[in-house]
């Protein structure tokens, strides 16, 4: 079976990282399509983050004149939003015969809504990344399995 990965990366956008994922899970219930489509989150942290730690807690005295316990959860939520990245990764794994339908869902995924504004990235057999792509999927997937 030809697998095809496509990972699309919201940054700190949750709620739209969620909203895609209910819209895959939708599809994958309405369509039958089972094992053919399957999804995985990837969270990490960004890489310049003390330099946001840093420019928060200048702004931080500023925040504190209006109360302090408003400011702290502010303060809380929009580091995590800010530090954390989501990538979701979708595998699609339909056989041979069926290449007509992975061409169908390759064209509609990144064009439906939730998706529009997150940067995709198509990795299919024989790209460079593919087998970094796959590996990460399966590690996973044998976690949760246990």
């Amino acid at each position: 079976m030809a697998q095809t990965y496509l990972i699309f990366e919201f940054g700190a956008n949750e709620d739209l990282a969620q909203e895609a994922r209910h819209r895959l899970e939708g599809w994958k219930q309405g369509f039958r399509l089972g094992k053919k489509l399957e999804l995985k989150f990837e969270r990490s942290e960004a890489a310049d983050q003390p330099d946001e730690q840093e420019s928060s807690s200048k702004k931080e005295p500023k925040k504190k004149s209006g109360g302090k316990a408003s400011s702290g959860k502010e303060e809380k939520t929009g580091q995590k939003e800010i530090t954390e990245l989501v990538r979701l990764i979708v595998r699609l794994d339909f056989s041979e015969h069926e290449k007509l339908s992975l061409q169908r869902w390759l064209d509609r995924i990144p064009t439906e809504e939730p998706f529009k504004s997150a940067k995709c990235e198509i990795i299919r057999p024989g790209d460079k990344d593919f087998a970094k792509t796959a590996e990460l999927f399966e590690i996973e997937r044998n976690y949760s399995s246990r």
